[in-house]
C-alpha cells in the first residue's frame, strides 16, 4: 500500500485501501501470536539449517519474554515460556505455515522436545536491549553449520534468515545438499521463494499497512467507508474472522479452560445482554492463553483483539437482530477503530491492546444501535478515559478478565454517549476530539509507559524483589 493519504484516495482507491488493510490485519494464528512467533523462526531456522539443530540461542525483546512466559504454547502438552515455544517450532513447526506452524506437531514431536529442554545447554534465551519492541532471532547450530532468523516490528516480518551466513534467498538446493544435511532440499525451493517475495514486498513498502496504517485514516474516514463504500474486499476475512472467533468463544464457554471467566460471567448474568457480550469475548481469550489448538483471526497482532473486536458486536448484532451485510459492516468498522487506535501505541508495550479492540468493538455497537457519528466518537473517548491505564503484565490468564472488563467500559461508554453524557476535555488525557484523544493516549502507552514496560519485566523474571 502506498503512503498516500486517505485523504487524497478517490473513494475507490480507498475502499481497496482499507479492505487490503483489513485483509492484512486479519490474518489466521494458532494460539498467543507471540509463543507462536517463536516457533516461526525456529522453524524457519531448522528449515534452512537442513536438519534438527544440535543447539538453540533464542534471544528476544522484553516484551516477547512478557508475553511468552506465562501462556501455553499450543499443540505443547501444557508446555509453557520461550524455550518450549522455540524448540518445539524446531522440531515439529512447518516454516510454511506461519502463524499456523505448530498446527501439525506430533506427540513424539512433543516427547522429542521435552527431552532436548531437558538437556543441559541445548537452549539458552536471552534479552536483547536496544530492539523494537517486538524483537525475535534465533540461532541454530549444527555438523557445522549456522542458520539466523530474525523478526522484527510484526510477528511475520522476518528481517534476518541465513545459513552460514548467506542470505536463504540466495541458496539454493544444490548448493545446500551436502552428506552432512539429511533434509537438505525439503521444503527450500518455496522457502526461498517466500522469503524473497516478503523481501521484495518489504523493499516496496507493501507491508506499511501492518507497521504504519493508512496516512490520514480517522474515525470520520472509517465512518464514510463503512456507511457507503464497498466492504466486498474483505469480506471474506470477516466472515472467517467470526467464524473463526466464535468458535474458539464457545470452546471457551462449553469447557474449562483458564480462570473460566467467561464461564463465571454467563452463569451468574447470562440474561444481560451486556455480560453476554463480555462472557463470550472473555470465554475466547479463556481458551486462547490456556493452549487451545483452535485458530483465530487477529487483530493488531494479536489474537485476543481479534475475539475482542468480534464477539461484542456479534452478540449485539443477535440481540438486534442484525445479520447479512449490515453485520459484515458494523465488524469492520470495529476493527478499523482498533487498528487506527493502537497504530499510536505500535506493536508491544505496557498498554493493554484489548483497550483498543474494545474502542473498536463499542464504536460498532453504537452503530448497530444507531448512535450518531458524535455519539460514536463519544463511546471511543468514554471508553479511553475510563480503562486508558490497563497495563500489560504479558500473555496468561488472567487477559480474559482484562477483555472483560474493557469490554464493560466500551458498553458503558456507549450507554453513556447515547444518554448524551460523556468526559471532558481536560479530564485527564481526554481532548477537546476523538482524534486529540486517541493521540493523546497513544502517546502516553507509546512513551509514557515505557519505564512501566521494563519494570513489569523485572518483577517477573524476578530481577526487581518487593
Amino acid at each position: 500500500m502506498a503512503e498516500q493519504s486517505v485523504c487524497e484516495m478517490t473513494v475507490e482507491e480507498r475502499d481497496l485501501a482499507l479492505g487490503e488493510l483489513l485483509n492484512s490485519e486479519l490474518i489466521c494464528a494458532l494460539g498467543c501470536t507471540e509463543p507462536i512467533a517463536l516457533a516461526y523462526a525456529a522453524a524457519l531456522a531448522r528449515l534452512v539449517l537442513g536438519c534438527e539443530p544440535e543447539q538453540l540461542a533464542v534471544g528476544c525483546s522484553g516484551n516477547i519474554i512478557k508475553n511468552v512466559k506465562s501462556v501455553t504454547v499450543p499443540n505443547s502438552g501444557g508446555m509453557r515460556g520461550v524455550e518450549a515455544a522455540a524448540v518445539l517450532g524446531a522440531v515439529g513447526g512447518n516454516a510454511a505455515a506461519a502463524l499456523e506452524t505448530l498446527e501439525g506437531v506430533t506427540e513424539a514431536d512433543i516427547a522429542r522436545t521435552r527431552e532436548l529442554i531437558g538437556r543441559e545447554g541445548y537452549v539458552s534465551v536471552s534479552l536483547v536491549e536496544g530492539v523494537p519492541n517486538l524483537y525475535i532471532e534465533v540461532r541454530a547450530k549444527a555438523l557445522g553449520h549456522v542458520a539466523e532468523v530474525a523478526i522484527s516490528e510484526h510477528h511475520t516480518n522476518v528481517v534476518r534468515c541465513t545459513r552460514d551466513g548467506v542470505p536463504a534467498n540466495q541458496l539454493c538446493p544444490a548448493a545446500r545438499a551436502g552428506a552432512d544435511v539429511e533434509d537438505a532440499c525439503s521444503g527450500t525451493c518455496a522457502l526461498m521463494s517466500a522469503v524473497t517475495a516478503q523481501e521484495a514486498a518489504r523493499e516496496e513498502g507493501a507491508d506499511a499497512a501492518q507497521a504504519a496504517p493508512v496516512p490520514g485514516l480517522s474515525l470520520d474516514m472509517i465512518l464514510d467507508y463503512i456507511e457507503d463504500g464497498d466492504v466486498s474486499h474483505a469480506r471474506a476475512s470477516l466472515e472467517r474472522q467470526l467464524e473463526l472467533n466464535a468458535a474458539i468463544s464457545a470452546e471457551g464457554l462449553e469447557n474449562a479452560w483458564g480462570a473460566e471467566v467467561g464461564r463465571t460471567l454467563l452463569a451468574t448474568r447470562g440474561d444481560d445482554i451486556a455480560c453476554r457480550a463480555r462472557a463470550r469475548a472473555a470465554a475466547g481469550s479463556d481458551a486462547r492463553m490456556s493452549g487451545c489448538a483452535l485458530p483465530v483471526a487477529i487483530v493488531c497482532g494479536s489474537g485476543n483483539q481479534g475475539i475482542t473486536c468480534a464477539l461484542p458486536v456479534l452478540t449485539y448484532a443477535e440481540e438486534l437482530g442484525v445479520e447479512g451485510e449490515r453485520l459484515t459492516r458494523a465488524l469492520a468498522l470495529a476493527d478499523l477503530v482498533a487498528i487506527h487506535t493502537k497504530s499510536y501505541i505500535g506493536a508491544l508495550s505496557a498498554f493493554c491492546g484489548v483497550v483498543c479492540a474494545a474502542c473498536g468493538a463499542g464504536a460498532a455497537i453504537c452503530w448497530l444501535r444507531g448512535g450518531t457519528r458524535e455519539q460514536i466518537g463519544a463511546t471511543v473517548v468514554n471508553t479511553l478515559g475510563n480503562v486508558g491505564g490497563i497495563v500489560c503484565d504479558g500473555a496468561k490468564a488472567s487477559c480474559a478478565a482484562k477483555i472483560s472488563a474493557a469490554v464493560d467500559a466500551a458498553i458503558l461508554g456507549c450507554d453513556m454517549a447515547l444518554a448524551g453524557r460523556g468526559f471532558r476535555a481536560g479530564e485527564g488525557i481526554v481532548q477537546d476530539t476523538v482524534e486529540e484523544t486517541i493521540a493523546s493516549m497513544g502517546y502516553v502507552g507509546r512513551v509514557g509507559m515505557k519505564d512501566t514496560d521494563v519494570e513489569i519485566l523485572k518483577i517477573m523474571t524476578g530481577e526487581t524483589r518487593l
